[in-house]
């Protein structure tokens, strides 16, 4: 009994199965490369501290209270 591939069918035969498992391997290799390297690239601390803010509560022409 002969294997049966679904993968992929077309013209090429038993080798479009190769074609399409060996893009699909590339693919993962970039994407485990590219998180790798975003893992890598990411400060080991990040400053999760709020800014200050030098807000007053006087209105002026720019602010005014809302109603």
């Amino acid at each position: 009994m002969q294997t049966v591939f679904i993968l992929a069918h077309g013209a090429l035969g038993e080798w479009d199965e190769l074609v399409f498992l060996s893009i699909a391997a590339i693919f993962l290799v970039m994407m485990g490369i590219s998180w790798v390297r975003s893992r890598v690239s990411t400060p080991e601390e990040l400053d999760d501290a709020p800014e200050e803010t030098t807000e007053t509560s006087t209105p002026s022409p720019d602010r005014f209270p809302l109603e």
